[in-house]
């Protein structure tokens, strides 16, 4: 993860490091966020997590649909699951501060963490299966999609997060998928 909209990251940055992979039709994500201190309010099932602490998102789109996933994970291993229609939703939703229209009520993924104090890190595990990213059947192998992961890393000492992103942004806007990464489903017979 990186702060590419700044010439020099902040000093309070922490690297994180993330992996994935997919296996029976679900995308796997493991991140390892480097953290000095660990920290989330989060209490259940679809707050806002990047308001209430640290916070791991995962950002997905199929290529073929205007659709798209927020998936957030606190180290409490609360999470938030958002699926925007199109591009356009995210802004509506901030205006009128409500972001409950794009809410995923029913349990969408998986997900498991790991704190790790002494070590000054923590883990997150995501397994989300296809058929709650795409709107209707289809087969992964071959598919593309675009993807992000982004992060907000708060401390109790510091009002603002910390934010970073695997994708190259000008500027902090995670939404903005014109800078995401691009993969591609295929197998290791391949």
């Amino acid at each position: 993860m990186r702060q590419a909209w700044r010439a020099k990251e902040q000093r309070a940055f922490a690297p994180g490091y993330i992996r994935i992979g997919w296996h029976d039709d679900a995308l796997l994500v493991f991140a390892e966020l480097n953290d000095v201190d660990i920290l989330t309010r989060a209490t259940t099932l679809n707050q806002r997590l990047w308001e209430l602490g640290d916070s791991f998102e995962i950002f997905l789109r199929p290529i073929e649909q205007s659709s798209y996933l927020e998936f957030q994970v606190a180290p409490n291993n609360h999470q938030l699951q958002l699926r925007y229609p199109n591009p356009v939703a995210v802004e509506e939703a901030r205006k009128a501060d409500d972001f409950k229209p794009y809410l995923i009520f029913h349990e969408g993924f998986y997900s498991a963490t790991w704190v790790r104090p002494a070590e000054f890190k923590w883990f997150a595990f995501a397994k989300i299966p296809k058929d709650l990213v795409y709107e209707k059947p289809v087969l992964l192998e071959g598919k593309e999609w675009l993807f992000s992961f982004s992060r907000y890393d708060y401390t109790s000492t510091r009002r603002k997060p910390i934010v970073s992103s695997t994708s190259p942004h000008s500027v902090p806007e995670f939404h903005c998928q014109e800078e995401w990464g691009k993969m591609r489903f295929t197998s290791n017979s391949q």
